[in-house]
């Protein structure tokens, strides 16, 4: 099935309310798994150490309120009514807010940007209340565009977002299934659950890593019932715990009690903030997969279900704690001890349930912002399995499934309770929702063109209560706040590293592109034996000749009668449009049979199999070659560089154009109707190949003549020219420059995989020439 042209075709349009209420149902297995199991662990690190609970009840109290208004402020307000809003062509997260930014003020990090790729369907298909730009947008704006350490600051400000929604990924799975399993505690003494408590974890997250190669279609339909079945626990718990314990515990909500909280715990009090702020993680997800729901969907499930069931969870936690003051130790302080005895057991098989299924909606999202990462060339290729065919988003990245099992069971063991593990989470999320915060407010002031004022209420307001559960998470560096840290820095170096390479080896390739009047003065031979068949060269330039063909043409006594520079581009939106799939024009004059092919994806786009890939890449050179002299292309032109680009969609995406079979294609399925008409080839072939063109306007002499050629040539075989460039800094270069080029970048190069679309190729059709990039 053919995931992209699903997911593009998929109009726009105003959802029944069945089936947005069917989507909120099914969000609340996807997108709140982690954010519902947040009241295991929130009392007890929050009474970690350092607070106490008094005979007063001014503590609980306390943390009641700011429980209550904290999620009251940051995921109700800020996220549902706000945030959502900023959604990139349906698509959410922080890439997705940076991504705004780049098409808005022209501050992308990707070098190889045309301006066809701003007429892109999905471009400008996001502007909203554009009618009153501001001056003092226009001025931040030109500033941004201007300033290239500004754009460094806004890439790297993207970066440590995204990196630490990496780190999440490790310490969210850790603390979920220990908190989960920490239920043990009460049905054995102290000294035998620490020894059965890490090694159950350690096997229910060894299982979970171990069960994504076989993806979560299979199991997904459970999510959700879990989910709520857990949030009905949770909240009926909660109901009977504040009528049967303490029916005035509402009292609390009111935020007289933060203040009363803060003036009698001081410094230990702000410190707890830490723990406190553990209510909210998890609330990310409502942004980061907006793209496989609905705004709408989203605001329904939380504001609905999720937000009352987790309101009456911690109200109901709190009336029995401030009727029980006889704690011996914050073990005593958890979720378990409130629920009624009972009904222990099979509580805690639901939440053990639901902590499975909130880690897997984490595990899942890193794997979904590291493609993204990677498609926007922050982060080395790494291999993608799609796990689903019907299902888009469903995919499993191995190199990084086993750095997060190992990553997270290192967690597990090293730190043996949810303090530590609770500082180290709340420090990563509170960072990313500062960045999420930092990033709106541009959003605000360029993308909805309001008033500056606006966008500072809106970051004085949300960060100054965002910095200041940053400030008491910091505080506890030494006591497991570092781990999200290390993470983050690890992984944005690495990050840094690959793009700064990417972008040096890239100016290199355009600084040293071959002159055109170069290859005219060779002829249409090239100066070299031109034989049947398809060299295809794999290029990052979308205009000039790279200097590898020099190369080849120079060193090789002969070369393919067809020639296709390919360049596979990402552009900064979520989905690119089948129907605008290809830019296809010349490189020097026709009887060349030089072709330039731009493949274009987005950051969420699935890339097709190679097989499935090879057919598109030549049904648009002849669509093209079919379409050149019509007055009017089926596509916009544009020039650059000598070269007249025309948009070409895939072969799936319009039914007028070139089609092509091969071997034992069943053509009369394909053609469908009497317009079309075949062009065969006479001659006796190891591969039969046919293209299928309409009847309907008639093409000149010429082009059958091309089109014939590319049938021969395609019959004869493809061959696939990769270039293996070896980047080494120049001499005299920065002894910082030389270690990130020569070393750092040079190590991921060797480790990462090449193009999508060559990984199936056969190793006979290869071709691999390796050259040396001083930059």
């Amino acid at each position: 099935m053919d995931l992209e042209g699903v997911i593009s075709n998929n109009p726009v349009k105003k959802d029944s309310w069945k089936t947005v209420l069917t989507l909120a149902f099914q969000s609340l297995g996807v997108v709140y798994g982690d954010l519902s199991t947040s009241p295991l662990y929130v009392y007890k690190s929050a009474f970690a150490e350092d607070i106490q609970h008094s005979e007063t009840n001014e503590e609980i109290y306390g943390v009641l309120s700011f429980v209550f208004w904290t999620l009251t402020l940051i995921p109700l307000v800020k996220y549902v009514f706000i945030v959502l809003r900023a959604d990139d062509n349906g698509e959410g997260g922080t890439f997705a807010l940076y991504s705004l930014l780049c098409r808005h003020a022209r501050v992308g990090s990707l070098p190889n940007c045309q301006l066809a790729d701003e007429e892109l369907s999905e471009y400008n298909k996001d502007v909203i209340f554009s009618n009153n730009k501001s001056l003092a947008g226009s001025r931040l704006k030109s500033t941004l565009e201007k300033h290239k350490l500004l754009q460094k600051v806004l890439l790297i400000l993207a970066l440590i977002g995204t990196c630490m929604v990496i780190g999440d990924g490790v310490l969210t799975p850790a603390i979920s299934v220990f908190s989960a399993v920490s239920g043990l505690e009460l049905s054995m003494s102290k000294e035998q659950h620490q020894y059965v408590e890490v090694p159950v974890a350690c096997a229910i997250l060894v299982f979970l890593f171990a069960l994504q190669h076989y993806g979560t279609h299979r199991v997904g339909f459970l999510f959700a019932p879990v989910v709520i079945t857990w949030l009905l626990c949770i909240s009926a718990i909660g109901v009977y715990n504040i009528f049967y314990w303490n029916p005035h515990v509402y009292e609390a909500l009111s935020p007289h009690y933060m203040y009363k909280f803060l003036k009698k715990t001081q410094k230990g009090g702000w410190m707890s903030l830490g723990g406190i702020l553990l209510c909210i993680t998890g609330s990310e997800a409502m942004f980061a997969d907006l793209g496989h729901f609905s705004q709408l969907s989203i605001k329904i499930a939380f504001t609905f279900v999720v937000y009352p069931s987790l309101i009456l969870a911690y109200m109901g936690q709190a009336a029995y704690l401030s009727k029980h003051h006889s704690i011996k130790s914050y073990y005593w302080i958890g979720f378990y001890v409130s629920v009624p005895e009972k009904i222990r057991w099979p509580v805690l098989a639901i939440a053990i349930l639901a902590a499975v299924v909130g880690s897997q909606a984490i595990i899942t999202g890193t794997f979904s912002i590291i493609k993204q990462c990677s498609a926007l060339g922050c982060f080395p290729k790494v291999r993608i399995i799609h796990t689903s065919s019907k299902i888009h988003g469903q995919i499993y990245i191995p190199e990084i499934n086993w750095t997060l099992m190992f990553l997270c069971l290192a967690v597990t063991v090293g730190f043996r309770d949810t303090k530590h593990m609770g500082n180290a989470s709340g420090l990563a999320v509170i960072t990313v929702m500062l960045v999420t915060t930092c990033l709106m407010s541009l959003v605000i002031v360029l993308c909805w063109h309001k008033s500056i004022f606006l966008a500072v209420c809106f970051i004085f307001f949300f960060g100054s209560i965002e910095a200041l559960y940053f400030s008491a998470s910091l505080i506890k560096f030494l006591e497991g706040a570092w781990v999200p840290v290390a993470l983050s820095l690890i992984f944005l170096i690495v990050m840094y590293i690959w793009h700064y390479g990417t972008l040096k080896k890239y100016e290199f390739d355009v600084q040293n592109k071959v002159s055109i009047n170069w290859l005219l003065s060779l002829g249409p031979s090239l100066g070299i034996v031109r034989v049947r068949g398809i060299g295809l060269i794999h290029t990052e330039l979308v205009s000039g000749i790279p200097a590898i063909f020099s190369h080849f043409v120079t060193n090789l006594p002969a070369f393919h009668q067809v020639v296709v520079f390919l360049c596979i581009k990402s552009v900064p939106v979520p989905h690119v449009r089948p129907d605008e799939r290809f830019l296809v024009g010349r490189v020097g004059p026709k009887e060349y049979r030089l072709y330039r092919c731009i493949a274009r994806y987005g950051y969420r786009d699935v890339q097709k199999d190679d097989l499935e890939f090879e057919k598109d890449l030549i049904c648009s050179i002849a669509e093209f070659i079919r379409s050149e002299r019509r007055e009017s292309n089926l596509g916009i032109e544009y020039l650059e560089t000598e070269e007249k680009m025309t948009v070409v969609g895939t072969t799936s995406s319009n039914l007028d154009s070139v089609k092509m079979c091969e071997d034992d294609d069943d053509v009369s399925e394909i053609v469908g109707c009497s317009e079309m008409r075949e062009l065969k080839h006479t001659e006796k072939a190891t591969k039969r190949v046919t293209f299928l063109v309409p009847e309907c306007p008639q093409i000149d002499l010429g082009a059958q003549e091309e089109l014939q050629e590319l049938m021969d040539a395609r019959e004869a075989g493809m061959a696939f020219i990769l270039g293996h460039c070896y980047v080494k800094a120049k001499s005299g270069s920065s002894l910082m420059k030389k270690l990130v080029i020569n070393l750092g970048y040079d190590f991921l190069r060797r480790n990462s995989r090449g193009p999508t679309y060559a990984l199936g190729i056969p190793r006979a059709s290869t071709l691999e020439v390796g050259m040396i990039y001083l930059v």
